[in-house]
């Protein structure tokens, strides 16, 4: 059983709230000159200063956000209320996953810093965050194949301003979500814009059908029945597992919008085999299904949401529309079409099932274990295409 978590605080975050969580000076650092480098124990105290802002954020998702302090930090009047809008979303977006499926108990929140500079008198870090979400499972049930968190992997660019007093205050925060759907500890709308990851097919495809309903289905009547006995599932998930958060850069490129090249890697891994030739003339034809170290040598289906959609279901019939996302099991495969212009967007794998629900894997922005109870509660404007694999 889960237990119940009673929420500590409403939606409601006032600015002069946020303001003294945020309003608390760090120790006064010392001079600096005005170059282009910081010192290493300056980029240590100002990533430390971000981690205490990003674990304040994840905080507010979880059913205690009144953990949510940011003591060691200040931030700039404007910087201020921007994250008292935020704040108030976020413990808005906690209460509705609570609601949908227990939410979050706690967040841990760790920052890695991959390059510093300093421009006068701004400091500006790009950054990673690595976030763990803590779901509401018992020991007994993560034993059973339950998640224990759900994981996150972010990357930022973080600047302060540098006070006339020394005090380093936090500036901005440009979070680089991508088109997939919003991290939970952010509050971005996804890009509908089409995926420029594939392109227009040499010919027409007709209509795709009915999406796949997201009405929640009673546990026992989920089954796992393959449409391909050949393929080895396990081996799918496991590279999903293995490779969620850091590309496999030695076999694959990486695209802007990443999602369904990663899954196309995946279903390589459990033994979809490809479909040639890899010549430049074929790469439009959604029939053909290629990569190649060479991006015009590599089919629009394998890192195309649309095209895979086309190769999968109708060319190669390698995949299967469901008629309820709540049949998805692992090593299946979930697409969106955000705006429901006819035009697919985001391509995930499941990586664990329990209790009936699937729990989503992916790229863009890089994401492990997902609840999808989650996923469709932030988009419930969306149409959805599960597909058995």
């Amino acid at each position: 059983m889960r237990t119940a978590y009673k929420r500590q605080l409403g939606a409601a975050i006032t600015i002069a709230a946020v303001s003294a969580l945020l309003g608390a000076a760090p120790p006064q650092p010392q001079p600096i000159s005005n170059n282009a480098n910081l010192t290493t124990s300056e980029v240590d105290g100002l990533a430390q200063h971000a981690e205490e802002y990003l674990q304040a954020r994840a905080n507010m998702v979880t059913t205690s956000p009144t953990q949510a302090r940011m003591s060691g930090i200040s931030a700039t009047p404007a910087m201020a209320n921007r994250t008292a809008d935020e704040f108030s979303l976020l413990a808005a977006k906690g209460e509705r996953y609570e609601q949908v499926d227990g939410g979050y108990t706690k967040a841990a929140v760790d920052v890695t810093v991959t390059e510093s500079s300093l421009n006068g008198t701004t400091a500006t870090l790009q950054l990673t965050e690595d976030t763990r979400l803590y779901m509401p499972f018992t020991p007994a049930e993560i034993a059973e194949g339950a998640p224990e968190y759900e994981e996150i992997s972010l990357p930022h660019t973080v600047t302060f301003t540098r006070s006339a007093d020394g005090t380093w205050l936090l500036a901005s925060d440009h979070a680089d979500t991508g088109p997939g759907p919003a991290p939970s500890t952010q509050v971005t709308e996804p890009d509908s814009a089409d995926d420029t990851s594939g392109g227009v097919p040499d010919q027409a495809e007709g209509s795709k059908g009915t999406p796949s309903s997201t009405e929640e289905l009673p546990n026992s009547s989920t089954k796992d029945v393959r449409l391909q006995a050949g393929y080895n599932y396990n081996n799918i998930v496991a590279y999903a597992n293995k490779y969620w958060k850091s590309p496999n850069k030695g076999a694959y490129r990486t695209y802007g919008n990443d999602c369904t090249n990663f899954v196309s890697q995946a279903m390589k891994a459990g033994g979809w085999s490809i479909v040639g030739p890899t010549d430049p003339g074929r790469r439009s034809n959604n029939a053909k299904w290629f990569y190649t170290i060479f991006v015009e040598r590599t089919s629009y289906t394998w890192a195309g949401a649309e095209n895979w959609y086309w190769f999968a279901v109708k060319h190669s019939k390698r995949t299967k529309i469901l008629d309820n996302v709540y049949q998805l099991v692992s090593s299946d495969v979930l697409q969106a079409d955000w705006d429901r212009n006819g035009n697919i967007n985001h391509t995930m794998v499941v990586t664990k099932k329990y209790n009936g629900v699937p729990y989503l894997t992916y790229h863009t922005t890089n994401t492990h274990n997902k609840s999808l109870k989650k996923i469709v509660a932030d988009h419930g404007g969306a149409w959805w295409y599960a597909h058995r694999t």
